[in-house]
Order: C-alpha cells, then sequence, then structure tokens
C-alpha cells in the first residue's frame, strides 16, 4: 500500500514519509544487519516479557518481523501481530516469516497512534525501539492500551539520551566533520523520545499503564560483520547527515564514517557501546 494510501495521525505524516519511502526501502533491503544490530536487546526483550505459548502478541514497529517471529514462536499456540508504516518491510517480513515456516503471524501496515485495533484483543505489547516516533504519545499509547486486555502486560525497548550511545556520537561526529546536529524539538518524534525516563512514566501513566518499571540496557550494538558491509548500509542510510556540507567535504565526511568502523572492528563485528532504556508495564 503506498503511502498516499496509509491513514495516519496528525503529526505522523513525516514519519510515513520516511518509514514508507526511502528508508523503509534501505531497512527492508538489509534485514539481516538490522536484526543483528541489536540482538542482545532482543534476547533481553524476549526474556523479560515471558511469553506463555498462549499468548496474543502485538508487536509495535515491527520493521521486518524479527521480533514478531521471535514471539510467535514463543506463543505457539497464539499469535503475534505486527504493525509498521513500511509497506516494504512488511513485504520482507511477511517473506520473512513464510521462509522460516513461522505460521502464526499477521502483519498490517498501519499507524498504532490511531489504527483501529479490536479492544482487548491482546495480553502482551512489545516494542524493540518502534514505539519512539509517534507525534502524540499519550495518544498512540492509549490507543495501545485499549487493544490489550486488562492487567496486559508492556515491553518496550528504547533508546536512552544520545550522549549515553557511542554509536549515535561516532556517526554523527563522523558525517558532521564535528559539527553535530540541530537537537529535535522538544517532545518531537525521535529515536530518543523515552529517554527521559520521568516524562515516559508520565506517558504510560496517562494512556492507562500502571506498575512502570524504567530498568537501564548497557549492551552492545553491531553494524555489520566487516567494515565493508556496515559502510555499505550506513553511509546509505545516514547520508542525510551530509547535508549541510559543502560538496567537497562529503568525501572527506564519508571516509571519517569508514574510520570510525574500521575503529569499532572486533572479532564478533563491528560494534559500538549503548545504552537503552528496557521499559515495563501493566494496563490497568
Amino acid at each position: 500500500m503506498p503511502t498516499s494510501e496509509l491513514i495516519v495521525a496528525p503529526g505522523n505524516e513525516s514519519q510515513a514519509q520516511a518509514w514508507d519511502g526511502d528508508e523503509g526501502e534501505i531497512w527492508a533491503r538489509y534485514p539481516e544487519l538490522f536484526e543483528s544490530s541489536v540482538r542482545q536487546h532482543q534476547a533481553k526483550l524476549m526474556e523479560t516479557v515471558a511469553l506463555t505459548a498462549e499468548a496474543r502478541v502485538l508487536d509495535i514497529g515491527c520493521g521486518t518481523g524479527d521480533s514478531t517471529r521471535d514471539a510467535a514462536r514463543a506463543a505457539k499456540r497464539g499469535a503475534a501481530v505486527g504493525i509498521d508504516l513500511s509497506a516494504r518491510m512488511l513485504e520482507r517480513a511477511r517473506a520473512r516469516a513464510a521462509a522460516q515456516d513461522v505460521t502464526n503471524t499477521t502483519f498490517v501496515q498501519g499507524d498504532a497512534q490511531i489504527y483501529p485495533f479490536e479492544s482487548g484483543s491482546f495480553d502482551v505489547a512489545i516494542s524493540r525501539t518502534g514505539a519512539m516516533f509517534f507525534a502524540d504519545q499519550t495518544a498512540a499509547f492509549t490507543n495501545i492500551a485499549r487493544a490489550m486486555r486488562a492487567k496486559g502486560r508492556l515491553a518496550l525497548v528504547s533508546w536512552q539520551a544520545p550522549e549515553h550511545n557511542e554509536w549515535f556520537l561516532s556517526f554523527v561526529d563522523a558525517l558532521t566533520l564535528g559539527r553535530g546536529l540541530a537537537p529535535p524539538p522538544p517532545n518531537a518524534p525521535s529515536p530518543f523520545a523515552h529517554a527521559d525516563p520521568s516524562r515516559t512514566e508520565q506517558i504510560l501513566t496517562d494512556a492507562g499503564f500502571a506498575d512502570v518499571r524504567i530498568d537501564s540496557l548497557e549492551l552492545p550494538m553491531y553494524f555489520g560483520a566487516t567494515v565493508d558491509e556496515g559502510y555499505e548500509v550506513l553511509s546509505r542510510l545516514l547520508a542525510w547527515m551530509t547535508g549541510e556540507l559543502a560538496s567537497g567535504e562529503r568525501a572527506k565526511a564519508f571516509q571519517r564514517l569508514r574510520d570510525t568502523l574500521v575503529a569499532h572492528e572486533t572479532p564478533d563485528g563491528v560494534t559500538y557501546e549503548s545504552r537503552a532504556w528496557l521499559i515495563t508495564a501493566q494496563r490497568r
């Protein structure tokens, strides 16, 4: 379904254009790298949520469906539904689920902030770095809470502030030649929209959740098995960061990106430090 037919909440139009456009295309082209990059975060999320075999699971911002498939495998007599804005990533998600014979999954294109989920239809809602991009966080989580049964469980992985994430600082420094990026407006959709724990707790409480708990995860991120693999993807995904550079500076910026990848190459791949929040709550 093209973006023009995708119904999104006011304020989420730019997110739909990105994820159902060029950015989503890159993520869909390299699912293995992106899934591998947060493999330890994914393992911790699944360990924490401890799904039962009968669970009905909603995966918010599911992308190419890695977390949805893991949830479906755990909930083998239940089901997992992944929702995302990106038609291309959902196409890959369906294909990968079929290839891996994970049959109890459904993938839908939609904006979870307003999508008309059936009330009380999920036991658990999860999101692995996919729930930070709503223009109205309270409205989005209110809609998600409505889709969950009473006392249903929520589990999210979301990034801590940029200064705690070596990967982000390194890529920005390289591709802006040390000049940095202007911070997004307060409360705007961004990868760091849940960085402030007190604000995140208030959002979830106002949306109908209780027993909010926010724990720190300090885990490595992986950006390719080799420098060449990481550079191929990141130089495309993050090229927008060079937009303010003069044409003669862009080659230097991309060389700096390669240099930082070289500096972080290990026997386990290109590895950076990261800090995320593991956020859990229960629907009232």
